[in-house]
């Protein structure tokens, strides 16, 4: 026999009533029916799921926070934004969006949260990409100067106005720094994600190089040089060049296109 229509509205509205009451246990009334000790192991379940999520790919962020402000924050995110991924991996990438969205500001917020928090999210994000490195149609000997350098697609390119990957319990910077922080991010060949402090003027290079395949190291170099009306266009294409070769030695670089 069909059960009467009117029961499974009476069943999606129990789906809501429970979800909202978990989400918000304080402004949602858990279901009528439901024993308060499940209750409470399903509230304690979902919210510790995720707190602990955003603990681990947040860590440096829950460290310079308080304890009440942390959970204030992590609760509503957990109530109010709506995530459109199933996947664990992607929480915190939905924890980014929620707190460039429409979250209300909090009086104990940082001026460096939203970087902050990119920067920690660029970790977990390389070190879970399934993007394969090329291994064809690059030479990994190639002329850095004669040919087109190649940049690993696991080596990002970032750039901050406060100094994040400093940022601890004894450095919180209020203000921007004089000069913007730039950073590559990358999973070296053993599959560890490192970053690196770069100057203006190796982010300026990769910059150009990613820009153009057309582009060889030579010509970068020489462009840079005339951007900088250097006296000396040989210096920097000299020093450019060692760049280069350590950016290669780290596999940032991985040679050059054939």
């Amino acid at each position: 026999m069909t059960a009467p229509s009117h029961n499974k509205d009476d069943f999606q509205a129990l789906q809501y009533g429970f979800a909202a009451h978990i989400r918000n246990p304080e402004a949602n009334a858990a279901p009528a029916g439901i024993e308060e000790r499940r209750m409470q192991i399903y509230r304690e379940l979902f919210y510790n799921n995720v707190e602990g999520f955003l603990a681990g790919n947040f860590p440096v962020y829950k460290a310079i926070s308080s304890d009440e402000y942390w959970h204030r924050t992590v609760r509503d995110f957990f109530d109010k934004h709506r995530c459109h991924t199933p996947y664990f991996l992607e929480i915190g990438q939905e924890f980014i969006e929620y707190v460039n969205g429409d979250r209300a500001p909090d009086e104990e917020d940082q001026p460096f949260m939203r970087e902050l928090l990119h920067y920690e999210w660029v970790e977990l994000a390389l070190d879970s990409s399934e993007v394969d490195l090329p291994v064809e149609g690059v030479d990994p000997n190639g002329d850095l100067l004669a040919g087109h350098p190649v940049q690993s697609p696991l080596a990002w390119s970032l750039a901050y106005q406060y100094r994040v990957h400093c940022i601890c319990s004894e450095y919180l910077p209020q203000e921007p720094g004089d000069q913007p922080t730039y950073l590559i991010a990358y999973r070296n060949r053993e599959d560890a994600v490192q970053f690196m402090e770069i100057n203006p003027v190796t982010a300026r290079l990769l910059y150009l190089l990613a820009e153009s395949e057309e582009l060889t190291g030579q010509q970068a170099l020489e462009q840079i040089a005339q951007e900088l009306q250097h006296p000396q266009p040989e210096q920097v294409v000299a020093g450019g060049l060692q760049t280069l070769e350590q950016l290669r030695a780290n596999g940032v670089i991985l040679g050059t296109l054939v």
